[in-house]
């Protein structure tokens, strides 16, 4: 199933890019959500649409959980579920950047098994699968193979290098950023980067597909207490996401504990 269920996810997000392309550098509708949701544009909304009619059309069974639908609890009663951020980088989407993605997972018993990443804007898909190896174009990719935190590549915020959020010491790390939360955890998939972190709240749909990829590729993925990630929860967030290689994941652990 995770095989057919990956396939059904690839197809869609093509499917999706081709959609949202028609909207990005067009001036696109946008709407604030309010509070610290951001924006969402018409090309969220429409990308949206046509993923939930495609994929529950298709699994029927399962159940649903997006950024731009209303949640609904009936989803905790079904063992297998689509997780989808229909834009992630929604803001980047509308200022006519490049790095905004499609997030799409299926999650089976709080684990994720079925992942796609896609960049429309630059035709760029990370795939992966709990029975199949972590891709990027149809090519096996892996993650860095550092051995230290200190001067490592880092994709994340400059708040989260904060000093009242690390007890044992702010570690020195090269820092860099991408719009995308999906999208930087491919990054360290892929070990352009040498990983990634967020000690924010995150919501499972801008991380199921790419916790998945980056793990398959040799990443160690947990919440900032080091706890395993697990998908279609009550709240629908993590307590922030790490995504790096076996010791630096171990270094920033440690450091967040003091």
């Amino acid at each position: 199933m995770p095989a057919r269920d990956l396939a059904l996810l690839t197809e869609a997000a093509r499917e999706a890019g081709r959609i949202a392309l028609r909207y990005w550098r067009k001036d696109p509708k946008v709407w604030d959500k309010g509070g610290e949701h951001g924006p969402v544009s018409e090309a969220d909304l429409a990308v949206n649409e046509m993923l939930k009619a495609k994929l529950l059309g298709a699994r029927p069974g399962y159940g649903w959980l997006s950024e731009e639908t209303p949640d609904n609890p009936d989803r905790l009663a079904v063992d297998t579920v689509f997780i989808v951020d229909p834009i992630d980088g929604t803001r980047a989407f509308v200022a006519g950047e490049e790095t905004w993605a499609h997030s799409l997972a299926v999650a089976r018993g709080g684990k994720v098994t079925a992942a796609v990443v896609y960049l429309p804007a630059i035709d760029r898909i990370y795939t992966a699968s709990e029975t199949a190896a972590p891709m990027k174009d149809g090519e096996v990719i892996r993650c860095s193979g550092r051995d230290r935190l200190e001067g490592a590549n880092i994709l994340t915020t400059k708040a989260n290098m904060a000093p009242e959020k690390w007890p044992g010491g702010v570690p020195e790390i090269v820092r860099s950023f991408r719009a995308s939360l999906a999208y930087r955890m491919c990054l360290a998939a892929e070990g352009r980067f040498d990983g990634m972190l967020t000690l924010r709240d995150a919501w499972e749909w801008d991380i199921a597909a790419g916790a998945l990829i980056a793990e398959r590729a040799g990443a160690v993925v947990t919440d900032q207490t080091g706890a395993a990630l697990r998908f279609n929860t009550p709240g629908a967030q993590a307590k922030g996401v790490l995504a790096l290689p076996p010791g630096p994941h171990a270094e920033a652990l440690a450091r967040l504990r003091g």
